[in-house]
């Protein structure tokens, strides 16, 4: 009985090592050389800005989310104080709750120990949330959360990678150039976003965000992101319920 217990603790193990290099096969391709363009452009502009090469480091590995990061960048720049600046990247982390809801169940299994979901949600990324909520479905469960961390730490590893040596080629790279970096990831994500709308709530609700979102700005710039979020989907809701389609 104790050698089956150990031949069946093996076979997890190997399972969940095949999971991992899965994962990370995957993201090294498009998905890694979007984030790492975009932290590219992070660590040009961290230059610019005067923050040192360590904090700059410090900030993908710690963040790891462009938004937050350039708005840490922003409010140093403009000489805020540390606990608004804490406030502020803190608040542009909000949109992550969601997708955490909704991946979690996805990946959680009951062997998983809260210290390692806990340090997978670190990993939950524009990228990584919509590459994962797309090939999940195919995926035993065992080998999800393993997958995922395979797929999101190597994202994490090549984004504090690219940063350092967006740092060292700042001066390689105009203006434009890099903010056109920055913006790659976003784009990409609205790619993925448009290729997985299979259902008429998902392109009710793309449809909807991006009616919404310029609307949104015109009235309040700085929370149009969270406004075309709520407006856009909520709308899209009622459209699908007017509709008679599901209602969860």
């Amino acid at each position: 009985m104790n050698r089956d217990l150990r031949d069946a603790r093996t076979s997890t193990r190997d399972a969940n090592a095949w999971a991992r290099r899965a994962g990370a096969r995957d993201a090294l391709g498009v998905p890694a050389a979007v984030v790492a363009a975009g932290m590219l452009g992070f660590g040009a502009l961290a230059l610019e800005a005067g923050i040192g090469l360590t904090l700059a480091a410090l900030c993908t590995a710690g963040i790891w989310a462009l938004p937050g990061q350039m708005v840490l960048i922003e409010m140093h720049m403009a000489g805020a104080p540390g606990v608004l600046t804490l406030l502020a990247v803190v608040l542009t982390a909000a949109r992550f709750l969601p997708m955490s809801i909704s991946l979690m169940p996805i990946l959680r299994t009951p062997a998983s120990s809260r210290g390692t979901l806990y340090a997978a949600a670190h990993l939950v990324a524009m990228t990584s949330w919509a590459w994962t909520m797309r090939r999940c479905a195919d995926m035993p469960r065992e080998a999800r959360l393993s997958y995922f961390i395979g797929f999101g730490g190597t994202c994490w590893a090549v984004s504090v990678a690219a940063t350092i040596a967006g740092y060292y080629l700042a001066g390689s790279f105009p203006p434009i150039v890099r903010l056109g970096f920055v913006f790659l990831n976003p784009v990409y994500f609205v790619v993925l976003l448009i290729g997985e709308a299979r259902t008429k709530l998902a392109v009710a609700a793309l449809v909807c965000g991006a009616v919404a979102g310029p609307l949104a700005h015109l009235v309040n710039p700085q929370w149009s992101v969270l406004l075309a979020g709520v407006a856009g989907g909520s709308v899209a809701y009622l459209i699908q319920r007017a509709m008679g389609g599901p209602r969860a």
